[in-house]
């Protein structure tokens, strides 16, 4: 089984949490003014890249906080999470082909 690492609780099993999406979506600001186009386009397309993707994710069977996750698509890793609000964290890659990970000195 798959931990993710809630920033409230710490580390949990995959079954404590469910999947809200892609992170850092703007809400129209004046959803009225769209047309039927433009609410799909909002609503129902998102990114979908292969490697790191940012997520929104909710502790469901534990604190029932949301939070986002940087998470690779193509390994299932989860890279980094951090709260609703704040940026997601700095990537780096340690050799060519390598996974990114977490930039230790941006976190310090």
């Amino acid at each position: 089984m798959q931990l993710i690492d809630c920033p409230w609780c710490g580390e949990r099993e995959e079954a404590e949490f469910h999947y809200g999406g892609q992170a850092h979506v703007a809400h129209p600001e004046d959803p009225h003014a769209l047309d039927d186009e433009q609410w799909a386009q909002y609503v129902f397309f998102r990114d979908n890249p292969k490697g790191p993707f940012a997520e929104r994710w909710t502790h469901s069977a534990g604190c029932r906080r949301w939070f986002n996750a940087l998470r690779d698509t193509v390994t299932h890793e989860f890279l980094a999470v951090y709260r609703v609000g704040d940026p997601p964290p700095p990537l780096i890659r340690t050799a060519p082909g390598a996974q990114p990970r977490q930039d230790p000195e941006a976190t310090s």
